[in-house]
């Protein structure tokens, strides 16, 4: 007798039909998902889903066979067609920030290149001019600002031929070096400034004189607010230089207060003064005494050749 030889019984594949199926099956179940979540809930056996998706398929005139069935309810419980996210990981992001590294690069570009602009501005409008500021400020206070106030005060020592002027440029050195060792630079600049300004006023040189021009007024009386029935006489006067030039004068108006650099001022004289000055004029329009006071070089005061009191007017 010839015996046929047997051979290892194997599993049959399923097929791409059956496959297809199984994975159809399984997103029937995935739809009805309420059917699922009570079937599984109750506990009820996979014989019970296989039935309900039996009813299902025949209600569309679909024949399923069983181990179709049967496959699909076994891959819906494996979960084997459904996608689950990767649970979150440090892992994880280092994979997702690598596939996103260019947007990311692009991004961390943009912050960097707006924090290092910021720090440029900042530093180029705000820091870097004060530190030269400080620089420049502990420059004055150690060798600039001590050399221009000892030599304006020499200069001045130079220059001042009357003791008010001296004490003056000795009090502006005294303030100037007690700002320098407060490190006090503006202070101290200042000082320097009216130092320079009394320097100034002692060279200076001028004429003080009536102003006599044609449609010019020489003189002015006021009636003061505080006393109506007193009066106060003004000559309308101008500083001339050697050379002819009109010098600008600060001069403080006793009716306002106010101080102000003008070329043309009044200045308060006695009545008898300034009817003499309008009687000048009246005889033929021109003043021949129009000579108020000089002001020499060295000196700090107007020495007056008329009788002045003391007082001035900015406005008329």
């Amino acid at each position: 007798m010839t015996e046929t030889p047997t051979t290892p019984t194997q599993t049959a594949s399923p097929t791409l039909d059956d496959l297809m199926l199984a994975m159809d099956v399984v997103d029937t179940l995935r739809h009805d998902q309420r059917l699922v979540e009570r079937e599984l809930s109750l506990g009820y056996s996979d014989e019970a889903l296989i039935e309900r998706l039996r009813q299902i398929y025949r209600g569309q005139g679909i024949e399923v066979p069983d181990h179709v069935l049967e496959e699909g309810v076994k891959a819906l419980r494996e979960k084997r067609f459904s996608y689950e996210p990767s649970k979150p990981s440090f892992a994880r992001k280092l994979a997702l920030a690598w596939i996103d590294r260019r947007r990311i690069g692009k991004i961390a570009a943009g912050i960097v290149a707006v924090v290092l602009a910021a720090v440029l501005i900042h530093y180029f409008a705000i820091t870097r001019p004060r530190e030269l500021a400080e620089t420049r400020a502990r420059e004055e206070i150690g060798q600039v600002l001590p050399n221009a106030l000892q030599a304006g005060y020499e200069a001045i020592s130079t220059e001042a031929k009357s003791d008010s002027a001296k004490s003056q440029a000795e009090r502006l050195l005294a303030d100037g070096k007690a700002a320098l060792k407060r490190g006090d630079a503006q202070g101290a600049r200042k000082t320097s400034a009216d130092m320079t300004a009394l320097l100034n006023e002692l060279r200076a040189e001028f004429d003080l004189r009536i102003v006599n021009g044609p449609g010019e007024a020489s003189g002015v009386w006021r009636k003061p607010k505080v006393n109506p029935t007193a009066r106060n006489d003004y000559l309308i006067v101008e500083a001339v230089a050697s050379d002819g030039r009109v010098l600008s004068r600060t001069i403080r108006n006793e009716e306002t207060g106010a101080t102000s650099t003008v070329k043309k001022w009044g200045i308060r004289v006695n009545n008898e003064a300034f009817q003499r000055v309008l009687a000048d004029k009246r005889d033929d329009g021109i003043i021949e005494k129009n000579l108020v006071g000089q002001k020499k070089r060295g000196s700090l005061d107007i020495d007056y050749v008329m009788p002045v009191l003391g007082g001035a007017i900015t406005e008329w």
